[in-house]
């Protein structure tokens, strides 16, 4: 069977949505955020203060190696992993990769009061969201089914993931 992966902008529900699928599939869960943050024995937050974005997209890039060769599981990526040349296609070897997406007033809604996200430090936040969509909205269109999440609770999106994915399953 192979790996569900979730790509589409911060807070459009990848974690929360990732964390459901796999208590409700029983396939173990994976963060590539996680994954850097132990390998790099430091928080994304640190990362980006003392190395920078590039820095941190290489360290997306080797999370995505490590990950590659997983079947049966449910991996939560970085909303920017699509940036890299290459990730989504190593992503996609062994998976159906789903895009969560919402609207950047949602997303701005969703994220406003979190602490942890470096790449919103910005005077009108609501657009710099609305550009970073903008400029990443043909990498999300690479993915191989995009689910809207706006006004969407978390068991409503997962049920909707389950249901393209084991009809994706079952069609081949």
């Amino acid at each position: 069977m192979p790996n569900i992966i979730l790509v589409g902008f911060m807070g459009t529900g990848k974690t929360s949505v990732g964390r459901r699928l796999s208590r409700c599939l029983e396939m173990p869960y994976l963060d590539t955020d996680e994954i850097i943050e132990q390998s790099a024995g430091r928080c994304i937050t640190d990362i980006f203060a003392q190395h920078g974005e590039s820095y941190f997209r290489e360290l997306e890039s080797e999370a995505v190696q490590k990950i590659s060769g997983l079947d049966k599981h449910v991996i939560s990526t970085g909303g920017g992993i699509v940036l890299r040349a290459g990730n989504l296609e190593i992503l996609k070897r062994n998976g159906l990769v789903f895009c969560l997406t919402a609207t950047s007033e949602e997303i701005w809604a969703r994220v406003k009061n979190e602490t942890h996200r470096p790449l919103l430090k910005a005077p009108e936040p609501v657009e710099k969201i609305r550009k970073m969509l903008e400029a990443r909205e043909a990498y999300y269109a690479l993915a191989d089914y995009t689910i809207q999440t706006d006004g969407l609770p978390i068991e409503q999106v997962t049920d909707e993931v389950i249901e393209v994915f084991q009809n994706a399953i079952n069609s081949r």
